[in-house]
């Protein structure tokens, strides 16, 4: 009824680990760089702490660890994929830190990502971080440039009105 005083939620996704940010497009992985998982940015990192991209909760943690997914207070659905085609890696070169159902604050430790093992079984370390959820979204500005972790903004996304 009174739907013209809802205003527009901003929800700022923080770089999940420190490095170079580039374009979803350019994610040497098609599923990705295509948007079928949804939109985003990825980033390729230079130190293997992953950290919580925003505060909400862990609703996905895969057996394999190389990816965690968390929900926003606001709805929006995170996804970080720890590197490309590394869940043929099964857990090998990644270290759980966090549990799914887990109340993470943006910055918290998820997970410890050997960069050089992954390198050295084969697989670009390049991370995406996606929102798997983009029906709900009005508008996303997304960064470009190095980023640290837990610290640097990467994506700037205006949810819509419900």
């Amino acid at each position: 009824m009174f739907g013209f005083l809802k205003k527009n939620v901003e929800v700022y996704i923080v770089s999940p680990v420190s490095g170079k940010l580039m374009d979803i497009t350019e994610v040497p992985d098609e599923v990705f760089s295509t948007k079928m998982v949804g939109d985003g940015v990825a980033i390729e990192p230079d130190n293997g702490l992953v950290v919580a991209p925003c505060s909400g909760k862990i609703v996905q943690i895969f057996n394999t660890n190389h990816a965690v997914a968390i929900e926003t207070k606001e709805g929006l659905e995170v996804l970080i994929h720890l590197g490309i085609d590394t869940v043929k890696l099964k857990g090998e070169g990644f270290k759980r830190i966090a549990a799914v159902g887990d109340e993470v604050k943006e910055g918290d430790p998820l997970i410890e990502m050997d960069l050089e093992k992954i390198k050295s079984l084969g697989k670009p370390t390049i991370t995406p971080v996606i929102i798997t959820n983009p029906q709900v979204i009005e508008t996303m500005d997304k960064k470009t440039g190095v980023v640290q972790a837990g610290k640097d903004r990467i994506m700037t996304i205006k949810i819509k009105k419900s």
